[in-house]
């Protein structure tokens, strides 16, 4: 467990949203990473995910995620991705967080 603190501040910048995953793909040439399409309340963007070992892309469609929506873009494996999708790791086995209820893509995480 990383031990580093951070304060209220540094933590609040984070923008933490459920998204509604749109579209998803392997990406060629890799066995963990999918390219996912998550619409973030109307605006729609690309992430990129190393989840291919725990779920196929035909499981991913519709579902609600957690993402946070405000980092830097970054190419993974050539792939744009906008935003990052929040899973628990346990082991090999990863476990995406999504919310229990019904809510609208959009929706902020507190």
């Amino acid at each position: 467990m990383n031990e580093e603190k951070v304060s209220f501040e540094e933590f609040s910048r984070i923008d933490i949203r459920i998204g509604k995953i749109v579209e998803a793909q392997q990406i060629a040439g890799s066995k963990k990473l999918i390219k996912l399409m998550i619409d973030i309340g109307g605006v729609v963007k690309p992430s990129v995910a190393a989840i291919g070992e725990n779920y196929k892309p035909d499981q991913l469609l519709s579902k609600l995620v957690a993402v946070v929506t405000n980092l830097k873009p970054r190419k993974v494996f050539g792939v744009e991705s906008e935003v990052m999708i929040l899973a628990a790791l346990d082991g090999p086995n990863v476990s995406i967080l999504y919310p229990d209820k019904q809510v609208s893509s959009g929706s902020k995480v507190t």
